[in-house]
């Protein structure tokens, strides 16, 4: 699964440590999500998508093979 989470929170002017203080996750989450080493939980990508105000599938999405 691709993301373009770092996109969106340059766009937003925001830290990985400020983004994960607001969803509730560690920055190491947020690192690891942005480096697609980790596929966040239902629960998660739609905290992602209610902060950024965009569709979960806007900030994710499936890559061939997923």
């Amino acid at each position: 699964m691709k993301n373009n989470l770092k996109v969106e929170r340059a766009i937003k002017n925001v830290t990985q440590e400020e983004l994960a203080h607001i969803i509730g996750v560690s920055r190491q989450a947020i690192n690891s999500i942005e480096a697609s080493k980790y596929v966040p939980s239902t629960l998660l990508a739609l905290k992602l998508s209610r902060y950024f105000g965009k569709p979960v599938n806007d900030i994710f999405t499936l890559e061939e093979g997923d």
